[in-house]
Formats: structure tokens, sequence, C-alpha cells
């Protein structure tokens, strides 16, 4: 039996098809982040893109979303290396490393569900950046979600 493409290519090997795949459906990418200018040290907050849907844990406007939102990273034309905030479990990130996906990954499970079952996501545990009163309040919603 053939292993599956995770397995067998790297990143920079993968068809956009594929690319996009790896995606869990997580949402922790869409989590606004306080750095820390003095340490540089990037810590994810309870605070989502505009554009999070907290429901389905991914873009409201996927494919505009760069006009909405210039700053959103396009991991597709990123070193993955240079982004140490991606989460632990972040596919990408375990795929660059050579790493396996982890159980509840859609593409191992076969359910787009079981991530949000194993509690990895941040579905409904997020306010939308919109819900901000000040963009200086930002720190007061850091985390340290295991997830």
């Amino acid at each position: 039996m053939d292993k599956p493409f995770w397995q067998t290519k790297q990143l920079w090997q993968m068809t956009p098809q594929e690319w996009e795949s790896l995606c869990d459906g997580c949402g922790k990418c869409c989590l606004l982040k306080v750095e820390y200018e003095d340490t540089g040290e990037v810590e994810p907050t309870s605070v989502a893109c505009k554009l999070f849907d907290s429901e389905t844990c991914r873009c409201g406007d996927y494919a505009n979303r760069f006009t909405h939102v210039p700053d959103c990273i396009d991991l597709s034309q990123t070193d993955l290396g240079a982004l140490p905030w991606l989460p632990r479990t972040c596919a990408y990130r375990l795929i660059g490393e050579g790493l396996p996906l982890q159980w509840w990954h859609p593409l191992v499970s076969g359910d787009p569900g079981t991530v949000h079952a194993a509690g990895v996501s941040i579905r409904h545990r997020t306010i939308s950046e919109d819900d901000l009163a000040d963009e200086a309040d930002l720190i007061r919603y850091v985390v340290d979600w295991q997830l």
C-alpha cells in the first residue's frame, strides 16, 4: 500500500491542494499575538482575527483575506522556520520537522470533526478583534492554552 503524500513529500513538493489539506482547522494561527519588544517572545491571545469564524474554525473570507487583513501571513510563501509561534500541533510545522501528524488530524482520522472532539481547536474560545475596545488591551487576553 502506498504511503500518503504527507509521509513522502517535503512541504515544498506538495501541490496547492495537498498544501491546503494540511490545515487541520484548529484555528490557532488566526489568533492575534503579542510580541514583547525586549525579548522577541510571541504569545497567543484569545482574540481572533476579524475574519475568523468561531463555529467552523476557518477564515470567513479565505479567498480575499489579504485584501481585508493585509498583515495575514501566507504560510505557503513563508519560511515556516521563521515562524516559531506556529503551534506545536500544526501540521505544517510537524511535517517541516519530519514528525508525524496527530491522530486527530483530518487526513489521519478521515473526519474534520476530530480536531474539535480532541479539544485541540479554539472553537468557541475567542472573541473577535472587532470586539476589542482598545488594541492596547490585547495583552490582557494572552492565553497559555495547552491545546
